[in-house]
């Protein structure tokens, strides 16, 4: 059974780093930059998922649109229209788009005004 190293000196010099930033794993590309999953399109039912969250978050309050069957570049702009129509800030991460406070019924209505089958999702 190897000995369990107890310092970073008997590691060998050996560190992790995130200097670089996320890569996609098939082109090995930073996310921003990736041009292979530009134009995949987001799998799942073509229903767009709004719920409200605050798990993992200091208690802070998100809501959450998800499975909207868009490219990426389309679900940035689709992203940005709707942080401003509800006028707060938010991200996209990994497909989802998470916009700061408690705006489910606000976001259903925009969603389902721009073509989109929108459904509440959770409590």
């Amino acid at each position: 059974m190897a000995k369990k190293a107890s310092s970073f000196a008997a590691l060998g010099g050996l560190v992790y780093s995130t200097d670089a930033g996320r890569h996609c794993p098939d082109c090995a590309q930073p996310v921003d930059a990736c041009t292979c999953k530009q134009s995949v399109i987001a799998e799942g039912d073509g229903i767009a998922r709004v719920r409200r969250e605050s798990k993992g978050r200091g208690g802070k309050t998100v809501t959450t649109v998800s499975g909207v069957p868009l490219p990426l570049d389309q679900l940035k702009e689709l992203a940005s229209t709707l942080k401003r129509r509800c006028g707060t800030g938010g991200a996209l991460k990994d497909g989802v788009i998470e916009i700061q406070g408690d705006h489910v019924e606000l976001l259903i209505g925009e969603l389902t005004k721009q073509g989109f089958k929108a459904k509440k999702a959770g409590g």
